[in-house]
């Protein structure tokens, strides 16, 4: 392929099917803590400590399946049809979370981890492919940087879709828009075929290579034998069978690194340290970015003044005081008053207890609305940007 430009042709179909893959994933991530916690508007209504486990869960899953997806494709799918396969699951797995039953969640959650598994390590070595061409080599770090912009355009849209398709059309409607997201990431990726099909060369294992494999999978087993038993501890260690899980299977990973320093020459041992260290940087600043679904995304809900003038901004939520507010905490019966100030029931014996949206529990006096009027706020997943 000759061609005066600086960068191959693929580069543009490949980053723009990145655009449309990372819009569907961070649109999903963005309403998916609130979907599951949501009283509301048809969320789960689950408690955040059990929204917590299942997404931190979903996201360590999300992290581990690149490496199965990535042997296969190195040693028996190919790149460009893991490619398509993972963006074709991702997109039913969105599509799938339209459906308000926990069989459906769960499978969708359990598709999307497989899709992304095949999708994300492959998409990635394509373009590196395609920059092994002596004539764009020198040009490989500009490169990637252009397709990563591409990740962060899709990922800063993404959210006001999701904010207007949940607040006009729902919860549903929201995942829907994901999913019609990633099969345009696929469509893309079909329509530029032609300008990576030549660098899409599986490499057959070499006796060399064997051993290798043979020791990943086989640390992958015990690493998973120590997560199923770590499951099945009776009570929990550290607070939820996922969590115990987790951490019971990083053993024999930790292991596995730690017998490869071991065995390395003091020549080597000083690369692989520092190798080692940038691991434990990069996973601290992953775990803490991570937050962002969960411990961030409560406190941009519950605790942050999101009120702004309707006149403004079109796409708001709104929450309202309900006309017959009465609260029950802690077995004690409170009735509200026109300040949202909690009042003992004389009765002691209410009709009805309203659950009010916390938001108004942090909120300062004097921006209360009057009883039966609207709030409007900053949609939450507005503050999920990246």
């Amino acid at each position: 392929m000759s061609s005066t430009s600086k960068h191959p042709k693929g580069l543009f179909f490949l980053a723009f099917t990145e655009f449309w893959e990372r819009f569907g994933y961070y649109l999903m991530i963005g309403i998916f803590f609130l979907y599951m916690t949501d009283t509301k508007t048809g969320g789960f209504g689950w408690e955040n400590a059990k929204a917590s486990d299942v997404f931190g869960t979903f996201i360590a899953c999300v992290y581990l399946t690149p490496f199965i997806g990535g042997l296969l494709a190195d040693m028996k799918l190919g790149y460009r049809f893991a490619v398509t396969l993972g963006g074709i699951l991702m997109g039913i797995g969105y599509c799938l979370l339209s459906i308000h039953e926990e069989w459906a969640f769960y499978t969708a959650l359990l598709i999307m981890i497989v899709g992304n598994g095949f999708f994300k390590p492959n998409i990635s070595t394509l373009l590196g492919n395609l920059y092994n061409d002596p004539q764009y080599k020198a040009n490989k770090d500009t490169g990637y940087n252009l397709f990563y912009m591409s990740i962060n355009i899709g990922a800063f849209v993404c959210n006001f879709v999701a904010a207007y398709m949940r607040i006009k059309y729902g919860w549903n409607w929201a995942f829907i828009a994901a999913g019609v997201g990633m099969f345009l990431g696929v469509i893309t990726f079909w329509a530029g075929m032609k300008h990576y099909k030549h660098v899409d060369v599986r490499k057959e294992p070499t006796p060399e290579d064997k051993p290798i494999i043979m020791r990943f999978l086989k640390v992958l087993a015990v690493a998973l034998g120590f997560g199923a038993a770590g499951w099945f501890i009776p009570d929990t260690i550290f607070g939820s069978d996922s969590t115990d899980a987790f951490l019971c299977a990083c053993i024999p990973v930790v292991y596995f690194y730690a017998s490869i320093y071991k065995s390395c020459s003091e020549e080597e041992k000083k690369p692989v340290g520092t190798m080692y260290t940038i691991f434990g940087i990069v996973i601290i600043f992953w775990a803490i970015f991570k937050l962002n679904g969960t411990a961030l995304t409560t406190y941009a809900n519950s605790y942050t003044d999101r009120a702004m003038p309707t006149a403004l901004v079109p796409l708001a939520d709104s929450l309202f005081l309900c006309d017959k507010s009465v609260v029950a905490e802690n077995d004690t019966v409170f009735q509200l008053d026109e300040h949202f100030r909690r009042i003992k029931d004389a009765s002691g014996n209410p009709t009805k207890c309203v659950d009010y949206p916390s938001y108004f529990k942090n909120l300062a006096p004097e921006k209360y609305p009057a009883l039966g009027e609207n709030l409007t706020l900053v949609p939450t997943e507005l503050f999920s940007i990246y």
